[in-house]
């Protein structure tokens, strides 16, 4: 039997996927041409669905992509006038900032500590970035972005455009879509399936934006890619099942707003087992920092390897930490694909330490 995986990804399925997998075979969509009405409709319906279940603007257009990761050289390419800056504390944030000064470098970064919120009103970012890079859940260290701070950057930057990035967030968390012109993720963390499909969201003052801008010619330009959005089909020969595999999650999932609550009740649960615990501790300190959707928890080199390898008799994996964070901690993924008699066998086994 397949061990249960807390692991912030490619992290567990839902129990339905095999279900759904037998839909798209007796339905024809393994074979589904990607310019064929089917496939139209699949698209149609998926974009309806964000917006009705993760409340996500109307006149936002949603893009498929082969990861989270690609949508960095998209953006770069196609939305950045002069230059981006990137806001960041992890490693996926800086790997962002890094692809994207390869493309252009004129792009600038700002370090945080994992502990330190975003001051807004201390920022100087340069006047000629037009686009500002914020990696609203870092799933290398478990921090967050709170919606609100998004809020204020948007206040005191409304000249400037916000991408953000919500890979292991998105689906597993309210984000309030309307604050940023650019989002984006990928479906094997909070969307519960298999690795394979990134997401983008672009709002109209975007697709605006990637008209004024022109770029054009490149295989992910994005002037091509909203030109075959516009009939509901992709530029490429996309990831069919794993559209539809989407489509259906988000048929079978409550609004974000049912999601949102359950995600902060087991994270709460979570943290309150950590801080009552002597040998677990909190790789972010600083609760306001802390992601509600990746749980990061530190120790010596010695008791990490012994929970983790305790967890694994049990038939459980949890996440390893990631880059320099390796040795020292582990993570839990707190996603909806967990089912509550999953989460209690957790919360039990971490008890014990």
């Amino acid at each position: 039997m397949a061990k249960i995986t807390f692991a912030p990804g490619p992290s567990k399925v839902y129990d339905a996927v095999p279900a759904y997998f037998q839909d798209a075979y007796t339905q024809g969509i393994l074979s589904a041409n990607h310019r064929s009405g089917q496939f139209m409709d699949i698209y149609r319906d998926t974009e309806r669905l964000f917006k009705e279940k993760l409340a996500v603007p109307e006149d936002y257009r949603l893009l498929f992509t082969s990861s989270a990761t690609e949508n960095w050289e998209i953006i770069t390419q196609s939305l950045v006038t002069h230059s981006s800056y990137h806001i960041y504390s992890g490693s996926f944030g800086k790997k962002w900032f890094g692809f994207a000064q390869h493309i252009n470098p004129a792009a600038q970064a700002m370090v945080l500590d994992k502990n330190r919120e975003i001051d807004v009103d201390s920022l100087n970012i340069p006047t000629d970035a037009d686009v500002l890079a914020i990696t609203q859940n870092e799933t290398s260290n478990a921090t967050q972005v709170k919606n609100s701070v998004l809020e204020s950057l948007v206040s005191a930057y409304p000249d400037k455009m916000l991408a953000v990035d919500t890979t292991s967030s998105m689906a597993g968390i309210y984000l309030d879509f309307s604050l940023a012109d650019i989002w984006y993720a990928s479906v094997q963390k909070c969307f519960g399936l298999p690795a394979g499909l990134g997401v983008l969201l672009l709002s109209s003052k975007a697709v605006e934006k990637v008209a004024t801008i022109g770029e054009h010619g490149k295989y992910n330009s994005l002037s091509f890619m909203l030109e075959n959005a516009d009939n509901y089909q992709t530029h490429y020969t996309p990831n069919v099942l794993g559209i539809y595999f989407l489509k259906r999650v988000l048929e079978d999932m409550p609004s974000i707003k049912h999601v949102h609550e359950k995600t902060e009740s087991r994270m709460q649960e979570l943290e309150r087992l950590v801080s009552a615990s002597a040998s677990l501790d909190f790789l972010v300190s600083n609760e306001a920092c802390r992601s509600r959707t990746v749980l990061g928890v530190s120790g010596t080199e010695g008791f990490i390897k012994e929970i983790k390898k305790a967890a694994d008799d049990q038939g459980m994996t949890l996440g390893g930490g990631y880059g320099p964070l390796k040795p020292t901690s582990f993570r839990i993924a707190n996603f909806p694909a967990i089912t509550d008699a999953e989460f209690d066998r957790l919360v039990s086994f971490l008890k014990s330490y």
